[in-house]
């Protein structure tokens, strides 16, 4: 069973960047899809972008263009490099397997706070 955990969340000015990493423990990391959520204050928990075991992804309409998933396998780790901040990207951000999203078992998230 993979274990996740967040990071790389922080205050940034708006049109500003961040990369998030989500470092993966267990040995099931490289055959599971990965995928980021957020949750702003007050509003569900919603799919931002979705990466598979052969690198396909998948985004929100509202990240595409601005933010980029990714995954090294070897690191154990996926990324979130998000671009073009709006303060409507406030909000925690989350890392998860299908499965776990599936059982609404949830990590810490980290928070992205963007500053207008």
């Amino acid at each position: 069973q993979v274990q996740l955990e967040e990071r790389g969340g922080g205050l940034v000015q708006a049109g500003g960047s961040l990369r998030l990493s989500c470092a993966a423990s267990g040995s099931d990391f490289s055959i599971n899809t990965i995928s980021w959520y957020r949750q702003a204050p007050g509003k569900q928990r919603e799919l931002v972008a979705g990466v598979a075991s052969g690198d396909r992804t998948n985004y929100a309409d509202s990240v595409k263009g601005r933010f980029t998933i990714s995954r090294d396998n070897a690191r154990n780790t996926v990324y979130l490099q998000m671009n073009s901040l709006k303060p409507e990207d406030t909000a925690v951000y989350y890392c998860n397997t299908d499965s776990r999203a599936f059982m609404n078992d949830w990590g810490k998230g980290t928070l992205v706070t963007v500053s207008s």
